[in-house]
């Protein structure tokens, strides 16, 4: 039951963050590991930034299309409208009041807010993950020596997480359970 829940599921990332901090132990300098720590936060901070900042966009969009909606509604409410439509052939029908419809309603203001401010905010932390990673890719990167030891690392701890895979489906464990 436990493993239905991703959140539920600490086993398997215990074990993989066990392992990533032996590797970075072993197989990093010092000035490695500030370099990751340093690059991690700057990825954090840009997507954070960018999810505010997406966030007070949305929510901005959302007001104003909110005051557009009204204004339009004033507009149409104020407007002569014709009630019934003559034919040719001399039959009159009534022309229904849409008016009442296109009235704002708390629901309709609900969800223009929470749908702009959730596009605010996935548009923005995406922005703003794809700059921090970018930005911290290039503090990493600057030093070519370092790349080669960083990415050596990862190497090493990518080859140990496919042999523990590769060990547990050695002794039966089931599919799912280890691609997880």
């Amino acid at each position: 039951m436990t493993e239905s829940f991703a959140l539920l599921r600490r086993q398997r990332t215990d074990d993989l963050s066990k392992l990533a901090d032996q590797h970075m132990q072993h197989d990093l300098q010092p000035e490695d590991r500030n370099a990751l720590k340093s690059a991690a936060s700057t990825v954090s901070l840009w997507t954070t930034v960018g999810s505010a900042v997406g966030i007070g966009l949305g929510l901005y969009a959302a007001i104003r299309l909110r005051s557009t909606r009204k204004a339009f509604f004033a507009a149409v409410r104020a407007q002569e409208r014709p009630t019934s439509v003559v034919f040719a052939d001399g039959r009159t029908e009534p022309i229904p009041d849409l008016t009442p419809l296109l009235k704002p309603s708390a629901l309709g203001d609900f969800a223009t807010y929470f749908f702009a401010s959730a596009g605010g905010l996935f548009l923005g932390g995406e922005l703003g993950f794809a700059g921090g990673a970018a930005s911290g890719s290039r503090s990493i990167t600057a030093d070519p020596e370092r790349q080669k030891r960083i990415e050596a690392a990862f190497r090493r701890f990518r080859a140990d997480v496919l042999r523990r895979e590769a060990d547990e489906l050695d002794k039966g464990a089931s599919v799912s359970g280890v691609m997880i």
